[in-house]
């Protein structure tokens, strides 16, 4: 009895006596050793962890390629162009040789007969293998139309009503005007027995003007009529995400199907796939970029409704401007926007003449050489070419607008010392 009473008082004591050294102990602890003991206790939840990382921010460089090396002017492209002599060394190996092209074309023609279409893919412009295509094999069994959907300002309506010149078609009546009601129109027509069947080149299927979700119905439309044999090319690594697998494998409807009932996909491309990998350059698709336009060497490209994008514009990411493209701008303004052009260049040439970045053409960091707006005033006043503020913004305007002039409050010339000196040349003397 008097052991296990013994036993309980110490058990007593020893638990009455675990308060006071915690709170001893309490008193002593930092306010961290706390906060350690704390997080032994609270453990995160997967929302709570979420929410946590979602809200940390995304470290991203700014070591942008097109800034760190400029872009070709016209002059260089045509050299390297002209320069490059690799392709008649595996020119034989491709699709351009005349024995691999003449076997492609019978097996692509006996492909279309059969009820498939021809989706042409790889590196190089294909708009020369697919209109020798059209004219030496495709002409002899039927109607032709070729449309080049990588022009910038194409529609379907052009292609449509370039459907609607073949002999008969324009006879049938005409549900809609509407891109819809000449669609049916021509598939009533090329699905009606003894028509000469129509062979359609689309180059560029996953052009812009194609993509949008009305256009792929339109082209899937016909892609299904027996009549109609679609041959189309794509260069966009994405281009496959424009249809689905049932649209990419549907199959046309033939004479045999309609007489067994057989069901069919109502619309689809039963598309079959070509490696026409050429080596041969972009040129006639790109021929509408002008290598001298501002906007067109940043990539942007034509907006819809005529409007430029948001990317498009070089003067908001400081894209590097040609030589050609700054005498195109510098032909059109006043001799006082001329005088305050060049006393902008000189100053920036002087600029990195004095730096001591040591970097080859100082293409990079040139924003380190801008011109403060005060000092470009206060030299612009003395000169006598603005008089105040609000003449100094209008001659600015200009080159603000095709992005000859950049920054807000230091500006700059987003050029190439060495092409900057030579458009410095072609201006008058500052005086």
């Amino acid at each position: 009895m008097s052991d296990h009473s013994s036993s309980d008082e110490e058990s007593i004591v020893s638990t009455e006596s675990l308060p006071q050294a915690s709170a001893k102990a309490k008193g002593k602890r930092k306010a961290g050793d706390i906060d350690a003991d704390d997080k032994r206790f609270i453990v995160q939840t997967a929302f709570d962890s979420y929410f946590l990382n979602a809200s940390s921010r995304s470290q991203t460089s700014a070591n942008v390629f097109s800034n760190l090396l400029a872009p070709l002017s016209a002059e260089e492209y045509a050299d390297a162009i002209g320069s490059a002599h690799f392709f008649a060394e595996v020119q034989s190996c491709l699709v351009t040789s005349k024995a691999a092209r003449d076997d492609l074309f019978s097996r692509m023609l006996l492909e279309l007969q059969e009820g498939f279409n021809i989706l042409c893919y790889g590196y190089g412009s294909k708009r020369t293998l697919l209109n020798q295509f059209a004219t030496e094999c495709c002409a002899k069994k039927g109607h032709v139309v070729v449309a080049n959907a990588f022009r910038p300002h194409f529609t379907l309506k052009e292609a449509l009503a370039s459907i609607e010149r073949v002999p008969g078609i324009a006879e049938w009546p005409l549900d809609s005007s509407t891109v819809e009601g000449q669609t049916a129109r021509a598939v009533r027509f090329f699905s009606e027995t003894g028509q000469r069947h129509l062979y359609l080149v689309l180059h560029n299927i996953d052009a812009s003007a194609m993509r949008t979700p009305r256009a792929r119905s339109c082209i899937a439309n016909l892609a299904a009529c027996p009549g109609i044999h679609l041959t189309a090319s794509i260069d966009h690594i994405n281009a496959p995400l424009l249809w689905t697998s049932a649209e990419a494998s549907a199959r046309k409807a033939s004479a045999l199907d309609k007489a067994s009932n057989v069901a069919v996909g109502a619309h689809g491309f039963n598309w079959l796939w070509h490696d026409a990998t050429t080596l041969l350059p972009y040129d006639a698709e790109l021929a509408h970029v002008d290598r001298s336009s501002l906007s067109a060497a940043h990539g942007g490209g034509p907006a819809k409704g005529g409007r430029r994008g948001a990317d498009a514009g070089p003067a908001a990411a400081g894209t590097m401007v040609s030589e050609t493209a700054a005498q195109h701008v510098l032909a059109s303004v006043t001799a006082k926007a001329k005088r305050l052009f060049a006393m902008i260049a000189t100053r920036q040439l002087e600029s990195i003449a004095a730096g001591a970045e040591g970097e080859e053409g100082g293409t990079t960091n040139l924003q380190a050489h801008a011109i403060p707006y005060d000092v470009l005033f206060a030299a612009a006043r003395d000169k006598f070419i603005a008089t105040n503020d609000t003449a100094l913004r209008a001659l600015l305007g200009e080159f603000r607008d095709h992005g000859l002039v950049v920054g807000e409050g230091a500006l700059w010339i987003p050029m190439r010392r060495e092409r900057l000196a030579n458009v410095l040349k072609t201006l008058p003397e500052e005086a």
